[in-house]
């Protein structure tokens, strides 16, 4: 092992690591070495790794790093076991080598990832940490639904979200106004919909009106009704989302896309009670307890003269805001796993750790709607039982594209240079190593598939078939 410094993150709660290793003098100076660094681990024998790290005390390891090549234990056949066992903690593999059969050979019997035992260094740590995350969020995808009905519809466990929620309860206790504000595709109408349901006015109707997707002269029809004969077209009575509304809740979204004309008599209308439909005489007394949303700044609308202060200040009552996806990422994990319920049910597939962390890093410009979109794009362009990076949309797939190998110095994919042939010559044969070693690196990260290894190295699956028969390498290695 190196002494090289450790680059560990700070995290909340130390991380926990279980070595299975039947070498018990390398087992303890790597337990000393991980506790040195803030790492609480502990060495399991192989022969007590399924009883102790399927049982209560291995419910709280995060990781396990379980060796392949034990005498009477080998980790590839252990790791299977520990996952029927019920052992819920990442599997790191600790190999004596690192050629190609040997990683796709702990990644295909399901390891998160294998270190050699040889070259252990400030990347152990790397690999753990990213080894925790993933668990921790392998474990938010495949987390039972929510039984808590507001839970189920506001999804998420950031602050900010945890904090909505309990805002929504308090103010569903009322019947006042909410105006609910937020970037578009935030999930404002889920908001509206989680006030209705745990409201008093459950049981009643919840009627929605989006005000920006209506033609400026049929909005008061929409919204108050009209009778029979009121204009052209008219040749049936209407009773208008109010009506519909009565003893519900209305949601008026797009509130700020309202015409002013018809902001004064949705005004009138809120402070009387009653509805006159367009066209007619009557008037009819409703109660509707009033939510309407908004991605325009209310208050600046006010001073430009494009929104009523008065009507603001009517709807105004509570305000919920909800914070855009890039603010409360950590919402993401259970976010993808009620996705995937409501898109894949009864086979709901994972996602690597990889396409997760991309995930993360992305800046979701469309907020949840733009999510939910990635997620149809991944089900429908998988080609195996996992979401990986090549499945995922290309804005944010095509950013790895960094991360495959490159010619360089220290790359590692470049073994050999004979100084003795000529440079045309030299350059050639390193030139096709490293497209060997390339193409290998990918079909190992797409376990096989073809399509997803062509996906990444940009190019169409024909070509990328080609390469790898030119290089005489064999999908079916991978899988």
């Amino acid at each position: 092992m190196s002494g090289t410094t450790s680059q560990t993150r700070a995290v909340a709660t130390p991380l926990r690591v279980a070595v299975v290793e039947d070498e018990t003098a390398f087992a303890r100076a790597l337990v000393r070495w991980l506790q040195h660094h803030e790492i609480e681990a502990v060495h399991v024998e192989p022969e007590a790794a399924i009883a102790t790290l399927s049982g209560p005390h291995g419910q709280a390891i995060d990781v396990i790093l379980l060796d392949v090549n034990m005498p009477f234990h080998n980790g590839l056949e252990l790791l299977p076991q520990l996952r029927a066992a019920g052992a819920r903690a990442t599997i790191v593999m600790l190999t004596s080598d690192d050629t190609a059969g040997t990683a796709t050979a702990a990644l295909r019997a399901g390891a998160h990832d294998y270190l050699v035992k040889g070259k252990l260094d400030s990347r152990l740590f790397e690999v753990l940490h990213a080894a925790a995350e993933h668990g921790r969020l392998t474990r938010a995808l495949t987390a039972a639904p929510a039984t808590d009905d507001l839970e189920g519809l506001v999804v998420g466990t950031s602050v900010c979200t945890t904090e909505l929620r309990q805002q929504i309860r308090q103010v569903a206790a009322t019947s006042v106004s909410v105006l609910i504000t937020g970037e578009s595709g935030s999930g404002k109408e889920i908001v509206a919909r989680a006030v209705h349901r745990t409201s008093a006015r459950a049981e009643r109707p919840f009627v929605a009106l989006n005000c920006g997707s209506i033609p400026e002269g049929l909005i008061d029809s929409e919204l108050f009704g009209h009778v029979r004969g009121a204009f052209t077209g008219a040749f049936t009575a209407r009773a208008g989302v109010f009506v519909e509304a009565d003893g519900g809740t209305l949601f008026l979204d797009e509130i700020g896309d309202m015409p002013l004309a018809v902001q004064a008599r949705l005004l009138r209308t809120i402070q009387d009670g009653e509805v006159r439909p367009v066209g007619g005489d009557a008037v009819r007394k409703t109660d509707v307890r009033l939510v309407a949303a908004t991605n325009v700044d209310l208050a600046r609308a006010v001073a430009e003269g494009r929104f009523r202060a008065d009507l603001l200040f009517r709807l105004n009552v509570v305000n919920l805001a909800v914070r855009p996806l890039r603010d409360r990422l950590g919402d993401l994990p259970a976010l993808l796993g009620m996705l995937l319920r409501k898109h894949a049910p009864g086979s709901q597939p994972q996602i690597s750790a990889r396409a997760v962390e991309l995930m993360l890093e992305y800046g979701w410009p469309g907020n949840v709607r733009e999510l939910e979109n990635a997620v149809l794009y991944a089900l429908a362009m998988k080609t195996g039982d996992e979401i990986d990076v090549a499945d995922l949309p290309p804005a944010i797939g095509q950013r790895t594209r960094g991360d495959e190998p490159r010619l360089a110095a220290g790359s590692g994919l470049i073994t050999r240079v004979d100084e003795n042939v000529p440079l045309t010559e030299a350059k050639r044969a390193a030139a096709h190593e490293f497209e060997s070693a390339y193409l290998r690196n990918l079909m190992t990260r797409a376990r096989g598939s073809v399509s997803a290894a062509a996906r990444m190295a940009g190019i169409d699956r024909t070509n990328f078939r080609r390469l790898l028969q030119r290089h005489a390498i064999d999908a079916a290695e991978f899988r």
